[in-house]
């Protein structure tokens, strides 16, 4: 069910200190504000500086002008937020977060204990997650959306906002008469998360009331799966060996010989294979009956081949 602003803080039990992603946005600042009010003297402030927008360093003025009201320490970092041809911009932006986040715990977080960040994404941003992977055709780990909490690189990153609705923030912001900025890529709507948010998640307000708990559910279900097939896959993969032997993995099922290749290729290589490429690959182990049959597989940015009896992935570009 969607919850209060209030309720959702009253809820959040983060390890103290606790480290706050600060955009300057509505979400960002209510996110701020309740956990400087719960936690007085506990919090800290980082703000992006993407370097992206004109309107970035108005941001920045506006992030430490807040802070200073609040007396919250902030800590600004820059990066080159630009994205790589055939790259999102919104993908490239949330790289380049994480990496800065990473960064400032690094420098600044070791000496202040700071192992938990908390980042402001609500329950619609959900929804147009869970929407914006249908449209891909993504599988399980899209479909599971975004989590409420995940650990990376020694970090504990929280999202305690995720069922709260937009519109119920800024309420709450207005109510209390608290400023803040917006985004002007929010409402540019060659952006397909933009359209989303524009046109499909009002017509679904319209048909359907309760979607924001609907859809909450199907991800959680979703994400219930997958764990259950990580679980298989590192059952798996311990019995058969990494790199895989290719006769052990021709006993398994196909869905299991894909589930465990996807596990292996995204744990030891952080590669996704698409469906086309893990089809091919699974074709191909499938007639590997002799000695002499030869696997090479273009999958993510390398290949993968049969080396005597067992599969091996590689990057010719990193070999030496």
């Amino acid at each position: 069910m969607t919850a209060t602003l209030t309720d959702a803080i009253s809820a959040f039990k983060p390890a103290l200190p606790l480290a706050v992603a600060f955009s300057g946005g509505a979400d960002s600042t209510a996110l701020l504000l309740a956990c400087a009010e719960k936690w007085p003297g506990q919090v800290h402030a980082v703000h992006i500086h993407h370097g992206v927008q004109a309107a970035a360093d108005d941001f920045e003025r506006h992030c430490r002008a807040f802070c200073a009201q609040l007396q919250v320490p902030l800590t600004v970092r820059r990066v080159d937020g630009r994205h790589a041809p055939g790259q999102s911009p919104e993908d490239a932006a949330r790289r380049a977060r994480y990496m800065a986040f990473g960064a400032v715990a690094l420098e600044e977080y070791e000496k202040l204990a700071i192992k938990n960040i908390a980042i402001a994404q609500h329950a619609d941003d959900q929804v147009e997650t869970l929407l914006l992977a249908l449209s891909r055709g993504s599988g399980l780990p899209g479909l599971s959306a975004m989590p409420s909490s995940w650990v990376r690189k020694g970090l504990t990153y929280h999202r305690p906002l995720l069922r709260v609705r937009a519109s119920d923030i800024r309420a709450w912001l207005a109510g209390r008469g608290v400023a803040w900025m917006d985004d002007p890529t929010n409402v540019d709507q060659q952006f397909t998360r933009n359209r989303i948010r524009a046109r499909l998640l009002p017509a679904l307000e319209a048909i359907f009331p309760q979607f924001r708990d609907t859809f909450a559910r199907s991800a959680a279900h979703a994400a219930q799966a997958q764990a259950l097939l990580l679980e298989l896959a590192v059952q798996d993969l311990a019995l058969i060996g990494a790199p895989p032997v290719i006769a052990s993995l021709q006993r398994l099922s196909r869905p299991r010989q894909a589930n465990l290749l996807r596990h292996w290729l995204d744990s030891a290589f952080h590669v996704v294979p698409s469906a086309a490429q893990l089809a091919e690959l699974l074709d191909q182990i499938a007639v590997c009956t002799t000695r002499g049959h030869q696997i090479r597989i273009k999958v993510g940015t390398g290949f993968c081949e049969r080396r005597g009896t067992v599969l091996h992935w590689y990057n010719p570009a990193v070999l030496l």
